[in-house]
């Protein structure tokens, strides 16, 4: 995946679980759960998700790298 579909899948994924936050303003290196208020809950949703249309495995251990928009990109680009 490319830097743009990841973005696209994060924005599809994020819309399901808080369809009133917009990825739109964060920027690369705010943490997601801050900007776009999302509770614990609703970040294992976005993880889970983002794993599913990835078709990546994302263990626990790495979700703090996911914490960023920017890492986000990294970690699924790999």
């Amino acid at each position: 995946m490319n830097a743009s579909e990841i973005r696209t899948l994060a924005a599809n994924v994020l819309a399901g679980i808080a369809p009133e936050a917009d990825l739109s303003t964060v920027g690369e290196t705010e943490d997601l759960r801050a900007a776009l208020d999302l509770d614990s809950m609703d970040f294992l949703n976005f993880i889970i998700g983002l794993g599913q249309g990835s078709g990546i495995s994302i263990p626990e251990a790495d979700y703090p790298r996911l914490f960023t928009l920017a890492g986000l990109v990294h970690y699924l680009a790999r």
